[in-house]
């Protein structure tokens, strides 16, 4: 008879081998590989209760590896997580089931973060244990005092984010951060030797990393390794040498068991080898009852937990914090920059007043944490006189993520779904291309992270197309659950932060321009911007054209206006600030703002894409039809004709 642990860890093994067969797909390799050091991970090490998946201070468990989702699924019904009973993982894979096939955040109580794109875990999980420095530094260890395990596998160490993330975890010495590499030497198209021949332990080791290799089915070498981790003052990574499949006689060890049901063959030599002789779905008491046990045995620490946070003087501020609410107040003083801004209608880069509000409300809202991937004076991120994020106290509220735009944005990421923290981190706006699929995850997952992409267009001049972006915006704006906002002076600006910071569950990008752009908005009462877009000027006689534009282009569409006005056609501009928040604008809002023109005309500096929705498709556009050139902003602008001359030629012909 197998060890009770054993036992334990074959119930992970059966279950997800019984859950792929039903659904006739999945990956049941990794779930069967990693099952024992599963198994020691959660009833000998990990801080978490069933009951409570989402108390505060519990250890976090990122599957980075999501693709062996049932290994998470397993875990989460075994110890008795009530939103998981047997019909889910009966039901895996299936529409409408909360046990889809990759694991997915706001999901499946219990699912920590959104993986299956391998490597984005991994560096989520590096913002977790970011997240959760810096709230110990704010709230003290009595509050926060909790790990960040990571299940990650040869694809994950394979994709380039991981070596941003484990860069940056070990420059900040997170000790509090550990990966259980799930080192099985299996590709989906063969031995990991055909494609990659790293070493990963030297290369984490060169990243400032503690590390050990261990048998991943050795329970006393998983219980040691474990043991000794908890202890190391930096990150750590066991090398857990696994068996792909273990368990299965004929295709275990074989890329053949990575991604598809084994067979019924197959299941049932399995369950002869595993000496598992239970009908499909069925745990015997005796392996569920320790299981279901180590579900409950984190309720002492979680009740001594709310004991300190009941007597604690920080209790409002942190409950507040980790609950997203924004402190009283906190946009007074960005309201009265709003107003003096609207009052003097100053004339600067977009960048200069993004930069300018996070002095109105990073000291009003200690939630905000920032960064930028090494374009920290480029983007205008950094509040004078903020403390940079650092070991050892990491006290700080500034991040310096280095040159690892995607290994920032997925550590945002990480941060946002953490809790207690209100990232924002920057980079140009061209290279949004590189951090795009941790963007794509913050949407998908609902989180507020907020994105700064600055030299927003050809107006960043001399750099030249490598550094323009001319698609950037229009590919944004494709994405769902995601507030793009191109704001045209410092008053939308304001506006567009505000929002995005009020945002809980809609990521933003903030499209900031480098080159100065005239104030257009002369008063700062109502959030015009919460519109989406919205008449910033009338037609002063009946109305004939209509000029839609974004960002440093308003200015412009203003002057087209009056170029035309003055040969007596009425003209009004919309300033267009965020595509998706006007989509959510009632019908009627919507015409009345597109209006019944006879010709509308859009300015943007870049391609035309989605501006249809405003002009039609036989409506005018002045903006990008290929990439940018080296030059001065005006000299640009004036070469690829966005100009106001040319607007109000192209409205003209249209009459």
């Amino acid at each position: 008879m197998p060890a009770p642990t054993q036992l334990m860890a074959n119930a992970i093994r059966m279950l997800s081998l019984d859950a792929v067969e039903a659904a006739t797909c999945g990956h049941p390799g990794m779930p069967m590989g990693m099952a024992d050091v599963a198994t020691v991970l959660w009833t000998k090490f990990m801080k978490y209760e069933a009951a409570k998946p989402d108390w505060a201070d519990r250890d976090r468990f990122v599957l980075s590896a999501g693709h062996g989702s049932m290994l998470l699924y397993s875990l989460l019904h075994l110890t008795g997580v009530k939103a998981v009973p047997m019909q889910s993982l009966r039901d895996f894979r299936k529409l409408g089931s909360n046990t889809p096939g990759h694991p997915e955040f706001g999901h499946t109580p219990g699912v920590e973060t959104t993986t299956g794109p391998l490597g984005q875990g991994l560096a989520t999980a590096v913002g977790m244990a970011i997240a959760e420095r810096k709230l110990a530094a704010r709230f003290g260890a009595d509050l926060v005092d909790h790990r960040t395990w990571v299940v990650a596998g040869d694809g994950c160490l394979m994709e380039g984010v991981s070596h941003e993330a484990i860069s940056l975890a070990g420059r900040l010495k997170l000790a509090k951060l550990t990966v259980l590499w799930d080192d099985n030497d299996i590709t989906i198209d063969g031995h990991v030797g055909i494609s990659d021949s790293t070493d990963q332990i030297a290369r984490f080791k060169a990243a400032g990393w503690v590390t050990k290799r261990i048998d991943g089915h050795d329970e006393g070498q998983i219980r040691r390794a474990l043991a000794w981790a908890v202890k190391q003052d930096r990150p750590s990574l066991i090398a857990c040498k696994t068996v792909i499949g273990k368990g299965a006689p004929n295709m275990g060890g074989t890329h053949k068991v990575h991604g598809a049901a084994l067979g019924k063959d197959e299941v049932a030599a399995t369950r002869m080898a595993l000496n598992w002789p239970y009908e499909p779905f069925v745990v015997p008491d005796e392996v569920l009852k320790p299981w279901r046990a180590a579900g409950r045995k984190g309720a002492k620490a979680r009740k001594a937990w709310e004991a300190r946070l009941a007597a604690s003087p920080l209790k409002a501020d942190f409950e507040r914090a980790m609950k997203g609410d924004l402190p009283k107040g906190a946009f007074a003083a960005l309201d009265a920059f709003a107003a003096k801004a609207a009052a003097e209608k100053t004339a600067a880069a977009t960048r200069v007043h993004s930069g300018a509000v996070l002095e109105q409300i990073f000291g009003s809202i200690p939630e905000m944490v920032g960064g930028s991937a090494d374009l920290t004076g480029s983007n205008n991120t950094f509040v004078k006189n903020t403390q940079i994020f650092d070991a050892p106290d990491y006290a700080g509220r500034y991040v310096n993520y280095g040159v690892r735009e995607f290994g920032m944005a997925a550590a945002m990421n990480g941060m946002a779904l953490h809790g207690g923290v209100i990232p924002y981190g920057g980079t140009f706006l061209v290279f949004s291309d590189y951090a795009r699929p941790a963007i794509r995850l913050s949407a998908l997952m609902g989180v507020r992270s907020i994105f700064v992409g600055t030299h927003d267009s050809i107006g960043l001049g001399e750099d030249g197309p490598t550094h323009q972006p001319v698609e950037h915006v229009a590919s944004l704006r494709a994405m769902p659950n995601l507030y793009v906002f191109r704001p045209a002076d410092a008053v939308e600006t304001a506006e567009c932060w505000k929002l995005a910071l009020e945002a809980k569950t809609t990521p933003s990008v903030l499209a900031l321009s480098r080159q100065k752009t005239a104030g257009v908005r002369g008063d700062a009462g109502e959030n015009q911007s919460a519109r989406g877009a919205y008449q910033l000027v009338g037609a002063s006689k009946p109305a004939q054209v209509t000029i839609f534009a974004s960002g440093t282009e308003v200015p412009i569409a203003l002057a087209a206006r009056d170029l035309l006005e003055a040969q007596d056609i009425g003209t009004r501009v919309v300033s267009v600030p965020c595509f998706e928040l006007f989509e959510a604008q009632p019908a009627d809002y919507q015409a009345a703002v597109i209006g019944e023109t006879d010709v509308r005309v859009a300015v943007e500096a870049g391609v035309r894409q989605g501006w249809d929705r405003f002009i039609g498709s036989d409506g005018a556009f002045i903006g990008m039809t290929g990439f940018g050139a080296s030059g001065t902003d005006k000299a640009l602008y004036a070469h690829f004709g966005i100009t106001a001359e040319a607007v109000a030629a192209a409205a003209k012909a249209k009459l």
